[in-house]
């Protein structure tokens, strides 16, 4: 019988402990599938903060470290730096990224530092009880916006976006993981980052629109269509910004 899909060689058995419904998985196994295809798994580290992403040195088989809230793109810059030939990834929530860890990850864009941080954006603080993150959506309902987010809470933050404006950002792109041709577009984003950084042409991010049926107040498949029918009308899917510097749509 012909195997359609395994689990990449780069994650270990150890079975996830996500909720019903949410992305991580699915986010971990693109990772480790590009990894494998290129060969990367001995010349990987990757670094993961507090969130519900924390535990990926569980998960992954390459080399990881696990540091304070918002701080991965400073010790990634330090990885790099100190191990320029190895390949050096961030895994970080939106609430990591966008609001903790906000100055490190604009810093390390701004100074173009050879790395690639993966944003998975849910619109949320998924592990620290539902609160609003600067991602979240008008009209959300939260723990901090139980009447939905509204223009008072602020607006919704693009930060790739923000980061393709930089002129140290090599690569930036907005993927989903809803459907198989969302998933396709991801495999395609990592592996483009990854050369981007391999090739040492400076900062990378890939943001991956993800899935929080647990703070949604949704079942798995609400939560699925939910991020297509409304939350690519906020972030909307594709490459923000290539080689060469040029932002899409500029």
């Amino acid at each position: 019988m012909p195997v359609i899909a395994k689990r990449p060689s780069s994650l270990n058995k150890t079975p996830f402990h996500f909720c019903p419904g949410c992305s991580h998985g699915k986010i971990y196994g693109l990772i480790g599938q590009v990894i494998d295809e290129m060969d990367l798994l001995e010349n990987t580290v990757g670094v993961a903060c507090v969130g519900c992403g924390e535990l990926a040195y569980e998960y992954f088989r390459c080399d990881m470290i696990q540091v304070a809230h918002g701080r991965a793109p400073a010790a990634a810059t330090g990885l790099k730096r100190a191990l320029p030939h190895k390949l050096i990834f961030t895994y970080q929530g939106d609430g990591d990224l966008a609001s903790i860890g906000t100055a490190e990850i604009i810093h390390a864009a701004a100074r173009g530092e050879n790395i690639t941080a993966f944003f998975v954006n849910n619109g949320i603080f998924g592990m620290t009880g539902g609160q609003m993150a600067p991602t979240t959506l008008f009209d959300a309902v939260t723990s901090t916006t139980p009447f939905g987010r509204s223009e008072k809470n602020g607006f919704p933050l693009p930060v790739s976006e923000m980061l393709a404006a930089l002129k140290g950002t090599a690569y930036a792109a907005r993927v989903s993981v809803h459907n198989p041709t969302s998933i396709e577009g991801a495999l395609r984003a990592i592996r483009e980052a990854f050369s981007s950084q391999i090739k040492g042409e400076g900062f990378s991010i890939i943001e991956v629109l993800s899935a929080c049926p647990t703070n949604w107040r949704c079942s798995p498949l609400e939560a699925v269509e939910y991020i297509g029918t409304k939350v690519i009308d906020t972030y909307p899917l594709g490459v923000i910004k290539e080689r060469g510097g040029r932002i899409n749509g500029a």
